[in-house]
């Protein structure tokens, strides 16, 4: 499977993957996230884990346990450290406490290093024994609401070292070496891999949507935190000018329980606006997404909080000009006015999707630059290697 990266990347690349596993023979590595399905997160353990495998790096992956109470506090958790502001009581710590000791007995932890994904699972470190724990943080903690930082402190202090996704998200006020590695895609997954017009056309009309016309897509969870409503806004916007149409697909996640509530919201808020569609859809309709971001004209992301937002550099991959939040690791992936553009109001959003659909060459030229950004920045393999670097440091063994 891995020998399919070297077309796109190239077999010096894929070379320097395979001399850095060497010096990983031996070493086995789990990763422990909460969800299965459904998110960033999940979707890059699917493809991750069977290429470390095929490395010759012993790897697994194990998901953890949580009634809808612990997965409310933990999306409290997820809400108040991205926004700095939240209302959480010893209560809730107790319930995310009681929880980790759950899951300490049932997550088998003989391996060498322990990779834990963001906050869910974090409190397993204090089973910690001879192994290396490296703490992977996916979300901004830029700015993090001072009470639950606090309490996830003291959990982060027992790791032997961190990841961010964005240099702003390092911390001053804890010891642990932190790394920084961007989240990456995978070009030949079902979602990002070349499909024909016929396929796309087939899907877009499967939803009552016009290939013949101007699409808008969004693809994110129903989450306040991507501003769905600020989407909703800015295509109104939109509409004065150009008979256009909006798909924003966003699928469930099993540790998301705010989902439903949000989708509600943006139903109410796109009511009486003509060609919206809001698709909610299993989190394996890979083929959907592919199709929805090929179909589209422009792209948006207009999170107004984010760890990273893969879907950015999904849509570049395609070739596609992205109108994305100004916030976390976009910036990362849109150059503005080069890769894409970036925005902080439904109001510019608007500006720019009227401003890219009149201008096709401006558009085409942004999408060629796109995707080349994302062939030498965000792609898994780059993502395996930093991961690899860090496990090689953190063991304290030599690059």
């Amino acid at each position: 499977m891995i020998e399919k990266y070297a077309e796109i990347i190239g077999e010096n690349e894929l070379d320097a993957l395979f001399k850095i596993s060497e010096k990983l023979k031996g070493v086995s590595v789990l990763h422990v996230n909460s969800t299965q399905k459904g998110g960033g997160v999940a979707e890059i353990l699917n493809k991750l884990v069977p290429i470390m495998n095929e490395l010759g790096i012993k790897t697994d992956w194990k998901v953890i346990r949580g009634d809808n109470e612990f997965f409310s506090v933990t999306k409290s958790f997820h809400n108040a450290l991205q926004n700095g502001k939240g209302n959480l009581d010893n209560d809730n710590f107790a319930i995310y406490k009681k929880w980790q000791e759950i899951n300490s007995t049932e997550v088998p932890l003989d391996y060498d290093v322990i990779f834990v994904h963001d906050p869910q699972p974090a409190g397993l470190v204090e089973k910690k024994g001879k192994q290396k724990w490296i703490w992977r943080c996916h979300i901004d903690i830029s700015n993090p609401y001072p009470p639950v930082w606090d309490f996830l402190k003291n959990y982060i202090q027992k790791y032997d070292s961190m990841i961010v996704s964005s240099p702003v998200f390092g911390r001053s006020d804890i010891n642990v070496p932190q790394f920084v590695v961007p989240p990456a895609i995978d070009p030949l997954s079902v979602k990002n891999r070349e499909i024909s017009s016929f396929t796309i056309e087939r899907i877009l009309r499967k939803f009552d949507v016009d290939p013949g016309r101007p699409l808008i897509t969004q693809i994110s969870r129903f989450d306040r935190a991507k501003d769905p409503q600020g989407v909703i806004t800015a295509f109104k916007g939109l509409k004065k000018h150009i008979d256009a149409q909006l798909v924003y697909l966003g699928s469930p996640a099993s540790d998301d329980p705010e989902g439903e509530i949000v989708y509600e919201e943006t139903l109410k808020a796109a009511e009486g606006v003509k060609d919206v569609h809001l698709l909610l859809l299993p989190p394996d309709s890979d083929l959907e997404v592919n199709a929805f971001q090929r179909g589209a004209s422009v792209v948006m992301q207009k999170s107004i909080k984010e760890g990273f937002g893969l879907t950015v550099s999904e849509a570049m991959w395609k070739g596609k000009a992205v109108i994305g939040g100004n916030t976390g690791g976009i910036p990362l992936q849109i150059l503005h006015g080069y890769t894409g553009y970036l925005v902080n109001t439904p109001e510019e959003a608007t500006h720019y999707l009227i401003y890219l659909l009149r201008n096709d060459e401006i558009r085409e030229r942004i999408g060629r630059l796109a995707k080349e950004h994302v062939r030498n920045n965000f792609l898994i393999t780059r993502e395996l290697r930093d991961y690899l670097m860090v496990i090689l440091l953190t063991m304290g063994k030599s690059g």
